[in-house]
């Protein structure tokens, strides 16, 4: 036999001999990545299409988050069944720290309204929430109507002759829909598109009379002229958009406060050396003014979570409140 093929095989087998002694410690293999954490660049999935409000925020944190790090985070836009896809990709994932997902709460409400949907938002490692962001009642820049009170008062006149916009079942454009027509006692259409930048479009051709895409997508809208904001459904009004009331302060209810929040995700049982590397550059990268101040001017607050563990009990608790939400206003995927 060839003494090439004999060194080959000695190595192989002391390679095997080894295996075990490295996977029960696993302190050594785990202390060198952590050390080395990031070694190459990560991919940040960002459920919601190029150029929206969202995207452009999640692009802005990257490139300081990449700065924190040394090393690119590549965005990858993964749009589909509101926030399906991105989630039930990023699961199945390895969890070594070079694939997160920007989960929100309309993951949360997707498994409420879909229980076979492949992904559980308790399941995966919870890093770090970013911050808040409301959504904004608007209707075209052309539309008759410029209070909710009017608006109301349209869809009562003829029940099922408004159309509302969403980004899909059970995104936060559906789920805020919903409520509003259930709290104001109003029969609209559902009309779910393939994402939230196509809620806009749709006001401006005549196919919906009203949406609620987040503020970060509506804001710019809204100056531009495309479209006219009528109410917002934070609990108090927001700095970018003053004059417009809240949901609540327009139909006299206290009960409509509807943010939506979002974070960083990673798959299932990142190790928490990892995990803490993570969430102390997120800390560093949020506290970062250009970058406070830019989410500011697009109506979102970042209020990052002080430990991965207060965010897992947040993801908990937002759970129990969505569901809710959805028990109290019957929506349903249909």
């Amino acid at each position: 036999m060839p003494a090439s093929i004999c060194r080959t095989r000695r190595l192989m087998l002391r390679t095997l001999l080894t295996l075990p002694v490295a996977a029960a410690s696993g302190t050594p293999a785990l202390a060198f990545a952590v050390d080395n954490y990031p070694s190459r660049p990560i991919r940040l999935v960002v459920p919601y299409a190029a150029g929206g409000g969202p995207d452009i925020q999640a692009r802005k944190l990257a490139e300081v988050l990449g700065r924190e790090l040394g090393q690119p985070i590549v965005v990858e836009n993964k749009v589909g069944a509101a926030g399906i896809l991105a989630a039930e990709s990023v699961a199945q994932q390895p969890a070594d720290g070079y694939t997160l997902l920007l989960g929100a709460s309309t993951h949360v409400a997707q498994k409420l309204l879909q229980p076979t949907v492949k992904f559980d938002p308790a399941a995966f490692t919870h890093v770090i929430r970013i911050g808040v962001s409301p959504a904004v009642l608007v209707v075209g820049a052309n539309s008759p109507y410029r209070t909710v009170g009017e608006l109301v008062a349209a869809a009562r006149h003829s029940p099922g002759s408004l159309n509302y916009a969403s980004g899909g079942i059970g995104s936060a454009a559906h789920i805020c829909g919903a409520a509003f027509a259930s709290a104001a006692g109003i029969n609209a259409v559902h009309i779910p598109y393939k994402g939230s930048v196509e809620i806009v479009p749709s006001l401006i051709k005549g196919d919906t009379q009203f949406g609620f895409p987040v503020a970060a997508t509506a804001v710019p809208q809204i100056g531009n002229g495309k479209v006219r904001a009528l109410a917002v459904t934070s609990a108090q009004r927001i700095p970018g958009l003053p004059g417009v009331p809240t949901l609540s302060e327009a139909l006299g209810r206290s009960d409509l406060t509807l943010d939506s929040w979002s974070g960083i995700w990673a798959p299932a049982n990142l190790p928490k050396p990892l995990v803490a590397r993570l969430h102390a550059a997120m800390l560093r990268a949020l506290a970062d003014p250009g970058l406070r101040r830019f989410y500011a001017e697009t109506g979102a607050l970042i209020e990052p979570s002080p430990t991965p563990e207060s965010f897992t009990r947040l993801v908990a608790e937002e759970t129990a409140r969505m569901r809710q939400v959805i028990e109290k206003n019957h929506i349903t995927i249909e």
